[in-house]
């Protein structure tokens, strides 16, 4: 059996189902709540967001995501192409400012074959790495260990979008803010 020790897990587990009132899509309902944190929507612009993954692969690992329901790559307008790659590259240099990694892992999901929960809502992943980050835990033992609560990591992303050039900060449950 693999253990791992997290504690900070247990407030996942108690928390009541807060997907459940999501009728169609999650990237889609999840930028129009009320508190961004909560969410994990940590920052925001004209035609897209970031949101951290509630599973990452490591600490830092989040998703920016365009504001528009499609699968398809095409579908998107350049005025959406251009946002979203711009809040990629705010996402690049915030992560660069929190977390200081090595290197990057980023990938775009389209559709299930990608691999993804939700494949009709195209979505870019944003992996940070760090030399020797990999060990025997998940070659050997098939588990994965995450060593940074997701509300700390909330905060240092949170920070890092709010020192940038042409940020927002509308609130403390609120994202994040690029026009």
């Amino acid at each position: 059996m693999d253990q791992v020790f997290a504690p900070w897990r247990i407030e996942w587990i108690r928390r009541e189902d807060k997907n459940a009132d999501i009728e169609d899509c999650v990237f889609c309902e999840f930028p129009e709540r009320d508190d961004d944190r909560e969410n994990l929507l940590v920052a925001r612009s004209g035609h897209a967001f970031v949101l951290l993954n509630n599973y990452p692969y490591s600490p830092g690992h989040v998703m920016v995501i365009p504001r528009v329901h499609t699968g398809e790559y095409a579908d998107l307008t350049d005025e959406q192409l251009l946002d979203h790659a711009r809040l990629k590259q705010r996402t690049f240099e915030a992560v660069e400012t929190a977390l200081q990694p090595d290197g990057f892992n980023a990938g775009l999901n389209l559709g299930e074959g990608a691999g993804g929960s939700i494949g009709d809502h195209l979505h870019t992943h944003i992996v940070p790495r760090w030399k020797g980050d990999t060990n025997f835990m998940p070659v050997i033992g098939d588990t994965s260990v995450i060593v940074e609560a997701l509300d700390e990591t909330y905060e240092s992303l949170h920070e890092a979008f709010a020192e940038q050039d042409g940020a927002t900060v509308p609130g403390d449950a609120r994202a994040v803010v690029f026009d």
